[in-house]
C-alpha cells in the first residue's frame, strides 16, 4: 500500500483499540511485528503531538452489562470470565501502555462510540481526522470505522496494525470494504506522512 498521505495534526487523533494482553494472546501469527508496529505509530503521534486514544473493552464482576441475548461477548467473553476490570488480561498490553496525556475510553460493546465518552474527547480535542487500528478488524476496528463514517469523521485506517482471528476476513475487510469509507495505508505510510509535516 503506497498511498500520499496527508496528516492534519492539529486535528488528528489516533485511536488504538483493544491492544488488551487476552486479546493480543489470539493473535498467533506475527504478534512481535505487530505490536513493534503498533509502538512506533504511538511513539511517532506522541513526538507530532497528535493525541493517543486507547480504546479498550471491560465489564464488571459478574459481568451485569452483558445480556444473553448478545452473542458476541455471552458466548465468548462472560462463559470464559474473560475482561473483567482490573484484571491483567484486562490491561493494555506493555508495549503500547498509555503514557502521559493519552486518554484511555472504556466501552462494554464492540464499537467504540457506543454508549462511551469517545465522541466527548474528540469533540473537547477539536478531532476531525482519526487514525485508527486494533484486534479485531472485524470487530472493533469496522463497528468503530463504521460509526465514525457516519459522524462524518475523516479516516485512516493502518492495514498492518490491525488483526483478526480469520485472516481472509482481515483481508478482504482492509482491501474491500474499508476504502469505500477511510483510506487504508500501512503503518511506514502515517510515518512517512508525519516526517513530510
Amino acid at each position: 500500500m503506497t498511498t500520499q498521505l496527508s496528516i492534519d495534526r492539529n486535528h488528528t487523533g489516533v485511536l488504538i483499540m483493544d491492544y488488551q494482553n487476552t486479546v493480543v494472546d489470539f493473535v498467533q501469527s506475527g504478534q512481535a511485528e505487530l505490536l513493534g508496529r503498533a509502538a512506533s505509530v504511538l511513539s511517532g503521534a506522541r513526538r507530532a503531538g497528535i493525541p493517543v486514544i486507547h480504546v479498550v473493552v471491560s465489564f464488571r464482576g459478574g459481568y451485569p452489562e452483558i445480556s444473553p441475548r448478545n452473542k458476541i461477548f455471552s458466548g465468548l467473553v462472560k462463559a470464559s470470565g474473560m475482561l473483567q476490570e482490573g484484571t491483567e488480561g484486562a490491561a493494555i498490553h506493555p508495549r503500547v501502555a498509555p503514557q502521559s496525556g493519552d486518554v484511555v475510553v472504556n466501552r462494554r460493546r464492540v464499537g467504540g462510540f457506543f454508549n462511551t465518552e469517545l465522541e466527548t474527547v474528540l469533540k473537547s480535542m477539536d478531532i476531525t481526522s482519526l487514525v485508527m487500528f486494533g484486534i479485531a478488524t472485524s470487530g472493533v476496528v469496522l463497528s468503530t470505522l463504521r460509526s465514525a463514517s457516519d459522524a462524518d469523521y475523516e479516516i485512516v485506517v493502518l492495514a498492518d496494525c490491525c488483526a483478526d482471528f480469520d485472516e481472509e476476513v482481515h483481508r478482504v475487510l482492509t482491501q474491500k470494504i474499508f476504502p469505500s469509507q477511510a483510506t487504508v495505508v500501512n503503518a511506514q505510510d502515517f510515518l512517512h506522512a508525519l516526517r513530510r509535516g
